[in-house]
This record gives structure tokens, sequence and C-alpha cells, in this order.
């Protein structure tokens, strides 16, 4: 058997990073303490020469250049360890995951030396990663983490210049995406990373340092002609680079990077709908510990809680539930109650996760099949009521609804994806020619540590992950009764501009 040449390249590379991880730890002890005293007491009396970002006007920087750092800078954290977490557990696996957590120690004993400490990070979470993998990680995970770590001062001053600049220590292929399509940058410059196998896998290795990539970027850009503006982080010493090259400067200090200054919802560059991704929370170090020294509990803990839903009745459920941590809170019963009436009953719920339907059959304590676009086998065996798959062939699946509805009550997600954020999605009127029997169900689900849906994993882990989360919190609320289409529909708000042009189209047909 011959071995391919990067194989001994991986390994050389590796035995030399060893090597310098071993000789920084072992001089680690003995300058550690006469280097944080004398570097904490030169920021103590060394006073900032550049002016703090708070006080930097936006007034008439339509037209100029703005070029900064996307870690310390634009992100309210310095630290990147969480987010290489994510693409080593979201991409890579959770045995990846394990590894870049134990690791973590090393990780820290380094960091003083930021180049061998990225380098480290980056073989652990890349190495022999597939790009598709690394390309869907940038595209739906990460961005839901940058937005709610954007600075927002910082921000509000990046986004009021007309042509952004970013530069970044991390491996651009984390980073571009986000910032193109989200922020507006034009030019991102971060490290680049090796290849491998046609270059569908990465090596782990980088083919230049993160400071040499940032230096050729200036020179490249900027080597004539000064930026109009360079915001810098006060923490670092490597933002200095910009400074020759910018018309005037902006420092974004520590004591500006608190909570205070987290963007806002409403003031995101762009609205956040869809992200993928299992982990509900930024995995930093320590959270990173937590969830591992949890998981073998809520194993345990989600076999019991999948074994009451099956077994007990939903009234017995309903109570053994709360004694295991699920929080589950139902309102507008009444409306059930006060409206009987002798025709099956449609119920039209927000889809927030693949349970909502036993959410309501829960709620209304009775068994209320429900039709589905996509489900694995391992949830409808799970399910503990009927299922029924749709064809996305609309005249098939208005039969099959029908059917359902005259042998008893039916529940549906119209929206046909779930949606973990506040919205609305848009959805098909088809239910409203169903019945006029119709309950409008809002459906609310706040995780803490696992999201219960994912485009890219096992979809049968899904019901098994939402349950695992400590203490998860479900809300149903039961609208009141609308009537299809002959609800008015500015009376109504439960029904969406579609079925309006639904019933304009049937008016004028009739």
């Amino acid at each position: 058997m011959v071995l391919p040449p990067v194989l001994f390249k991986i390994a050389a590379r590796w035995h030399f990073t060893c090597y310098l991880a071993a000789r920084k730890i072992k001089t680690f002890g003995f300058h550690h303490k006469n280097n944080n005293t004398t570097t904490s007491s030169r920021a103590h009396h060394t006073p900032s020469l550049h002016t703090d970002v708070s006080k930097c006007p936006l007034e008439g920087r339509e037209n100029q250049t703005v070029v900064c750092d996307f870690d310390g800078t634009l992100l309210r954290t310095t630290s990147l360890f969480p987010f290489f977490m994510l693409v080593a557990f979201e991409g890579g696996g959770i045995l990846r995951a394990l590894m870049l957590l134990l690791f973590s120690p090393v990780i820290f004993l380094l960091g003083s030396n930021r180049e061998v400490t990225l380098r480290l990070i980056i073989f652990i979470s890349f190495f022999g990663l597939r790009k598709k993998d690394v390309n869907l990680v940038a595209r739906a995970v990460l961005p839901k983490f940058y937005l709610e770590n954007l600075h927002r001062q910082a921000y509000e001053v990046f986004a009021s210049c007309g042509r952004k600049v970013v530069l970044t220590r991390m491996p651009r292929v984390m980073v571009e995406r986000f910032l193109k399509e989200y922020c507006g940058v034009e030019s991102v410059y971060g490290v680049e990373l090796e290849m491998m196998n046609g270059g569908d896998y990465f090596t782990g290795f980088v083919s230049c340092s993160g400071l040499v990539a940032k230096q050729r970027a200036l020179k490249d850009i900027y080597g004539e002609v000064k930026a109009d503006l360079g915001l810098l982080c006060s923490s670092s010493s490597r933002d200095n680079l910009l400074i020759p090259y910018c018309k005037e400067t902006y420092v974004v200090s520590k004591s500006t990077g608190s909570n205070s200054n987290k963007l806002p919802r409403e003031k995101y560059p762009k609205p956040l709908i869809f992200h993928d991704g299992r982990l509900a929370f930024l995995p930093t170090p320590l959270a990173s510990l937590s969830l591992f020294l949890f998981l073998p509990m809520g194993i345990v803990l989600a076999l019991l809680r999948l074994i009451i839903g099956l077994i007990l009745p939903f009234r017995i459920s309903f109570l053994t539930a709360a004694l295991c941590g699920v929080h589950l809170r139902v309102n507008g019963l009444r409306n059930l109650s006060n409206e009987k009436s002798d025709k099956s009953v449609l119920y039209v719920c927000t889809h927030r996760t693949l349970i909502d339907p036993i959410l309501l059959s829960t709620a209304v304590q009775k068994a209320v099949p429900a039709v589905t676009y996509s489900l694995s086998l391992f949830s409808e065996f799970l399910a503990p009521m009927k299922t029924v798959r749709l064809t996305r062939d609309r005249p098939h699946d208005a039969a099959m609804m029908k059917a359902l509805l005259s042998e008893g009550d039916l529940a549906v997600c119209p929206e046909g994806t779930t949606c973990r954020e506040p919205y609305l999605l848009r959805f098909s009127p088809l239910f409203a020619e169903m019945t006029d029997e119709i309950m409008p169900v809002a459906v609310d689900v706040k995780v803490g540590m696992f999201y219960g849906t994912t485009a890219s994993g096992l979809k049968w882990l899904d019901p098994l992950l939402l349950v695992m989360n400590p203490t998860p919190y479900y809300r149903v609320e039961l609208l009141g009764r609308v009537k299809g289409y002959a609800t008015n529909i500015e009376e109504s708000p439960a029904i969406s501009s579609d079925t309006a042009r639904c019933q304009e189209h049937k008016n004028r047909l009739n």
C-alpha cells in the first residue's frame, strides 16, 4: 500500500506543531507572571492615542472607505474558540467537538502566542473536513452567532461607510459569506486553508499566517491611497498595522464591548429568519464542558420523557412531564369548549418544531391526527397520534385532507417548514378550502441547549434532541375559531394576505 505524499506532509507539520506547543508550555510557567505584570502595568499607565468609536461622527461617510478587523472590533468577543467549536460540532460531529474541548487547556496556555494557537485550533477543527460541510456551516449556522455578537457602536460606524473592507485572522471561508451577504462588505481578507483530494477536503493547515495575510492585503489595497477610516481593537497590538493605511482611526475598547453594546435585533443588517444547526447557545469552553457533562443525564432524561409520552394517557403525561422539567403552558381552552360544533375542527398551527402536533394533542387532551410534508420513520413511530404525509400535489393533498376531516379533527402546519425565529412564514391557503371550522393555534418553543430541527443532520435525531433539553418551554394558545372562506378578512388577522387574494379570486369566479 502506497500512502499519498500529502499524508507525510501532514504528519511532519503536526509533529512540528506539537514540538512548538511543548516548548511553549515548558517556558510558560517561568515567564507568565512577569509578562502579565508588565502588560497590565503598561495598559494601565499608557493612555490611548485614538478616539473612542462612540465619538465617531456618522454623517457624510456614504462615499468613504472603512477598514477593520472582524474579531474584537465588529464582534464584541475577542475569543475565536466558540466559532471554531461550531464548525467542529456542526460540520465534523460530536467527537471532533470533544477533541477540541480536550485541547482547550493547551489552547489557553498558548494564548500569548497567537500564531501557534490559531494553527492548532484550525487543524483540530478543519482536518479532514469536507468543503461542502464547512460551506453549509458558514451559510446556515454561523450568521446567527455573528449577528448576536455584533458590536452596536462599531457596526453603526462601519455601516455608515459606502465601501467596506474587513481583515481577519480567522479562515476566510468562515466569515466571507456572512460579511458579504449580511454586512455588504466588498472585500474580505483572511487566512487561506490548504486543500487535498482535488479541493474537496481540508488538510487543516494554513497557507500563510494571519499576520502575513493582513500585511499583504493592506499593501495591495492601500499601498498608494489610504482608507478614509480605520477601526482598531484596543486590546490587540495587531491592529496597529492599520494606522499607516488610514486617514483617521477610532478604537473599540473593551469597556465599550459589554452587553449594553449588543446590536438589537431590529437593527440587524438583514433579518435573521432561517438558520440551521443543533446548538442553541454560543459554545464557549465552559458552556461546551457543561454540554458534554450533561449529555449522559440528558440521554436518560430524553428516554424517560419519550416513554411517558408514548405510554401514559394525555391527562397523566401532562403532569408527569412537568415533574421531568417540561414546562407546557396552554391558553385559550375556553375558545374550544365555548364553541362546540358537530363538524370536525381543522387546527392550523404555526410551525416551530416537529412535535407541534403532539403539543396540540396534549393541550386539547386527545389525539389529533396531523398532516406533514417531511417526517422521518423514527419520528412517525414515536408520534402518539396518526400522521399522514402530504405530497405537495394540491388536488391529491386536498382530497386526502377532506377524507381525514370526515373522520374527525385534523392538525396542519401550512407554513410547510419550521422557523425558529419569531416570524410567520408565507403559507399555503389550501387549509381554508377544506372546512368552515378552523381553529388557529399559536405555538411557541424556547430551548436552552438543542434545537429540535436541522436541514443537514440526521432527521431521526430531531425529536430526541428536542426532549433532551434540560427545561424546555412550550406554549400553545388556541386563538378562537374562524370560518374559512366565509371569514371577513378585515376582521380576522389570522388569515393571511394569500387567503384574501384567494377569496377575491373566488368571488370573481362566482
